[in-house]
């Protein structure tokens, strides 16, 4: 199983960690020199759910986004019952 959404296959992203040394020439310094570069990924903000799917409750991976924009239909809470007084 990927980590994507399984609503709109968001997934992970490549991204580049920078790392820089000096001080800013508006600060009076000679300027900043990049001395390194790491590969590294950006994972989407993805949470397991219970959702109704062809009218069935199925567990999928949505991201956040599509849970707040209202395009999954969660399943609804099945309501405890209270306990007998004695």
């Amino acid at each position: 199983m990927s980590f994507t959404c399984d609503i709109c296959q968001k997934g992970s992203k490549k991204a580049r960690s920078i790392t820089r040394r000096g001080k800013p020439k508006k600060q009076g310094g000679i300027g900043l020199n990049i001395t390194g570069k790491s590969k590294h990924r950006q994972m989407p903000n993805l949470q397991p759910l219970r959702a109704i799917i062809d009218g069935t409750p199925k567990r999928i991976m949505v991201c956040t986004r599509c849970l707040r924009s209202g395009r999954v239909t969660k399943r609804p809470v099945k309501m405890k019952a209270a306990p007998v007084p004695a």
